[in-house]
């Protein structure tokens, strides 16, 4: 997964360690081996995409994408999402929600934003580690878009 010579990186929001892990393991289990950089917490997965002054030019010229769970302990995923999309240097990058709720609202809330896909992450671990899989498979053969 790579676009002119320059890897995708994968930005991993996601503050449940146990959901992490299996997400993580999945990704590899599908065969995909791009960098995975975990963040624990909205506010520093965003000093990481927008940079210290928030200008977001610290990922110009970066493919990026963002798995972003919605529930996390300093602020909303939704509000996360709303700060890639509206800005210039990251709104090309896909985003996929991650989330425990299935609130149809709140779906709708982040397809307006910009998500790209949605997943609703279930009890059951193995609907959950095939949906990750089956990305797995979206991330192998995703074409990211020259920015210009």
């Amino acid at each position: 997964m790579s676009s002119k010579g320059n890897p995708v990186a994968i930005v991993m929001i996601e503050d449940d360690e146990g959901h992490a892990r299996l997400i993580e393991r999945n990704i590899r289990r599908a065969g995909v081996n791009n960098e995975l950089k975990p963040f624990t917490n909205g506010t520093a997965a965003l000093e990481f995409l927008l940079g210290p002054d928030g200008s977001g030019e610290v990922s110009a010229g970066k493919h990026l994408l963002v798995l972003l769970d919605l529930n996390l302990p300093d602020m909303t995923g939704i509000s996360i999402l709303d700060k890639i999309k509206s800005n210039q240097h990251t709104r090309r990058s896909p985003v996929i929600v991650l989330t425990t709720t299935d609130d149809a609202r709140e779906i709708q809330r982040c397809y307006d934003l910009g998500a790209n896909v949605y997943i609703t992450k279930p009890v059951d671990y193995e609907n959950f580690a095939n949906a990750i899989r089956q990305l797995g498979l979206f991330f192998a053969v995703m074409q990211v878009p020259e920015t210009q």
